[in-house]
């Protein structure tokens, strides 16, 4: 592992897989799907994150799971994440995933949503350590590409235990440890807690990413400054500004500066990751799903509300690009 605590040129390495810069895209249900992670690693990120894939139905193939992993074969860098509470059934989808080209497996122990934690998947685990590592020891067996895991501090603040559990895992054969800065019971409330991080990162010897409320590279300073962790995974901070990973980046560890959008530059570019996602759904799925995004987009334009209800509202592909010209342009851009 080369580590620099800032900066400068720093690269991690998990067996032969290099992620330069130490700039992660977290991973988002229902956002980091294949046209998003595409476009973020097209403006640079060291490593992309699928959306939580659920290894029970993924090996079932039930509809719309698959999906959720797809990969790019030019995107190099490219995570997969799994949720589950059988061995068997983690074992086989990282089989799968690793077979149709995942660079990385990324265990998920973090989710705080309900209907995960109920089924005892996600933050549920860290009540049942010894469970936890049966699972991870399975996925590291199963698979020769790098085992990561992601995690909280702890389930609530009277088992604060990320250290012990990221302890066991590396020993089991985790690459690396993410830590976002809450408890499971905190669910997105409060702030992070990225001092808390410092903990896991003296318990173990393979890198600790930090995650939580890193939005830019003033956060993104401050979090390892706090945590003394060797890189950050950004999550919201990049809707609507899949840019923004290679900002951090370039601002923390001196790579090339990323080309952000501006005017019909940036219309052209909500076009085509508009036509990408309708491609990748399908019609129906895909206008649905492009909302959000296109609505992240026009949040950061500043966009009008009666302009912005026109586009979120509309059933016609033709009308929402022609609406995105006026949409994103201020008067003098569209004007010019």
């Amino acid at each position: 592992m080369e580590t620099a605590q800032g900066l400068g040129n720093v690269t991690l390495r998990l067996a032969d897989t290099a992620l330069l810069p130490p700039v992660v895209l977290a991973p988002m249900a229902g956002i980091t799907d294949r046209p998003f992670r595409d476009l973020v690693a097209r403006f640079g990120a060291g490593l992309v994150v699928s959306e939580m894939v659920a290894s029970q139905e993924m090996v079932q193939a039930k509809p719309g799971v698959r999906e959720k992993a797809e990969l790019s074969a030019d995107v190099e860098n490219t995570a997969v994440q799994l949720a589950g509470r059988e061995a068997h059934w983690m074992a086989e989808a990282a089989r799968q995933v690793a077979d149709r080209g995942a660079r990385i497996i990324d265990i998920n122990m973090g989710c705080p949503a309900k209907k995960v934690t109920n089924g005892y998947s996600g933050s549920a685990l860290l009540k049942t350590p010894d469970h936890a590592l049966r699972l991870i020891e399975a996925v590291v067996e199963a698979v020769d590409v790098p085992v990561t895991l992601k995690t909280r501090l702890g389930w609530d603040d009277t088992l604060l235990n990320a250290p012990d559990v990221a302890r066991r895992a590396e020993g089991a054969g985790v690459r690396m440890v993410t830590i976002h800065g809450r408890t499971r019971c905190q669910f997105y409330k409060g702030r992070a807690d990225w001092r808390a991080i410092r903990r896991v990162k003296e318990a173990v010897g393979v890198p600790v990413v930090a995650n939580g409320d890193i939005v830019d590279a003033t956060t993104a300073r401050t979090a390892l400054e706090q945590s003394g962790a060797d890189g950050v995974m950004i999550g919201r901070g990049a809707q609507g500004r899949p840019w923004r990973l290679a900002e951090i980046a370039h601002a923390l560890y001196g790579t090339p500066a990323p080309h952000v959008p501006e005017g019909r530059d940036l219309v052209r570019m909500v076009q085509d990751h508009y036509e990408a996602m309708l491609g990748f759904y399908g019609r129906d799925l895909g206008l649905r799903v492009a909302r959000k995004h296109l609505g992240w987009y026009m949040d950061v334009a500043g966009t009008g509300p009666a302009l912005r209800r026109a586009v979120l509202t509309s059933r016609d592909p033709e009308e929402v690009q022609r609406l995105l010209v006026d949409a994103l342009l201020t008067p003098e851009e569209a004007a010019a």
